[in-house]
């Protein structure tokens, strides 16, 4: 059973500071582009994974290879994990084709489709008490339509990333705080669950959104 949730969001719209208030004993965090985590003390709650994988809680690679490596790790080997975030995912996109800028051909995008497919297809698949959001930034389409970003229509074409989702969440600023749109209007890509969230305009804490889901999947 998949429990992943898409997060998008521009540049300082709150993603990664929903992260707060996340139990950092039962949380690992994949820092795509290695960036100082906005919430107070996070150094001192998230210490960089061992040689042998059995301990620690960060990992800041832009690697897919690796990313896939620590998912399965947490997934099959660390039962005391509850949550994965993939902080920052899109970079994997642009990191990737910016190393492959030489390349001719459509096989590069191809290759860099596959490897987010391959994520994404594992994050639907993990264990049934493990969560994973994934953060994105956004773009526009030609409809005027948020999307998540990536590089261009070569890859859109490949891989609908938000349709791997069944929770879409957007971050935004109102009226000065943080917070989540779980439905959307006909700009906003944004959806969850008919009965999943009472309002369409919630507060940008994971840790909330985790319980909110569990209480639906099991029917209280």
């Amino acid at each position: 059973m998949s429990n992943s949730v898409l997060i998008l969001g521009e540049s300082g719209s709150g993603k990664s500071t929903s992260m707060r208030n996340l139990n950092h004993k039962e949380t690992f965090i994949i820092n795509v582009i290695s960036k100082p985590l906005p919430f107070k003390g996070w150094l001192s709650k998230y210490k960089k994974l061992s040689s042998d994988g059995m301990e620690g809680n960060y990992y800041a690679t832009d690697d897919n290879n690796v990313i896939k490596k620590i998912i399965n790790l947490v997934n099959s080997k660390r039962p005391d994990i509850k949550t994965i975030i993939l902080d920052d995912f899109g970079y994997t996109i642009s990191n990737s084709f910016m190393r492959k800028a030489h390349q001719k051909g459509y096989d590069r995008f191809v290759d860099i489709a596959k490897d987010m497919f391959d994520i994404l297809d594992m994050i639907s698949n993990l264990r049934d008490d493990l969560f994973c959001f994934v953060m994105m930034h956004t773009d526009t389409d030609n409809q005027g339509r948020s999307k998540p970003r990536t590089i261009g229509k070569m890859i859109d074409q490949y891989i609908c990333i938000e349709g791997k989702f069944s929770t879409v969440m957007h971050a935004c600023i109102c009226d000065g705080e943080y917070k989540f749109l779980t439905n959307g209007d006909s700009s906003l890509m944004c959806k969850s669950p008919l009965g999943m969230f009472n309002q369409s305009l919630i507060d940008n804490d994971l840790e909330q959104i985790i319980k909110q889901i569990k209480i639906y999947n099991e029917g209280e």
